[in-house]
This record gives structure tokens, C-alpha cells and sequence, in this order.
């Protein structure tokens, strides 16, 4: 499976699509079609840490002052599948593995 998990509003998402061909990979735009739970749980057979796929850069993580409480995974999971802002971005997956984040470095040698 070749997926891309992005957000077409987030700029470092474009200068990634951009950069890199897309062919072969199925799109899947998180905010107009929502990650399910069959599919965070498959990111999570990757990554074994719901942890790593959550982005603390987002806007609701200050606003619900996320930083003060002890999160769980499970309180990760709940937060990945009830706001789409907070899956780190862009998620790609292909034969060679997982990618999350949008650190240029590890693009070019993805």
C-alpha cells in the first residue's frame, strides 16, 4: 500500500507533494475525509506509539492546554480520531516503511 495522509491548507504539505512523485500513492486529504479507526490503528502497526503520528504544534493543543496533563495513548488515539489538526502531517507510507512529519531531510532520504 502507497498512501499519503495530508492536509491540502498546511504549506509543508504542498512543498512535500510537490517535491516528490505521487504516483502510485492513493491521497487521502484528513480534513475533508477523516483518518477511521481501521486506519489509525494501521498507522499504529508502524509506529507502535500513537504518540509519534501526534503533533504538538497544533493550535488545540495550546488551546486545550494539552502540555499540563499526562496523556496516555490512549488519550493520544482518542485525540488523533476526534480532531483531524491533530495527526502530525504528512503521513506517507510505502514499501520502504513509514514517514511522519515534515523534516526535509528525512524526505530526501525516504
Amino acid at each position: 500500500m502507497k498512501k499519503i495522509y495530508y492536509l491540502k491548507t498546511c504549506d509543508t504539505c504542498r512543498r512535500i507533494l510537490k517535491e516528490m512523485d505521487t504516483t502510485g500513492y492513493v491521497l487521502q486529504e484528513i480534513k475533508s475525509e477523516p483518518i477511521t479507526v481501521k486506519q489509525l490503528d494501521e498507522l499504529y502497526a508502524f509506529t507502535k506509539n500513537y504518540e509519534v503520528l501526534f503533533s504538538k504544534r497544533a493550535k488545540k493543543y495550546k488551546q486545550m492546554d494539552l502540555k499540563s496533563q499526562k496523556l496516555t495513548e490512549k488519550d493520544y488515539r482518542q485525540l488523533l480520531l476526534d480532531e483531524y489538526t491533530f495527526l502530525k502531517r504528512p503521513v506517507i507510507i510505502n514499501e520502504k516503511g513509514i514517514y511522519v512529519g515534515n523534516t526535509q531531510k528525512k524526505i530526501i532520504s525516504f
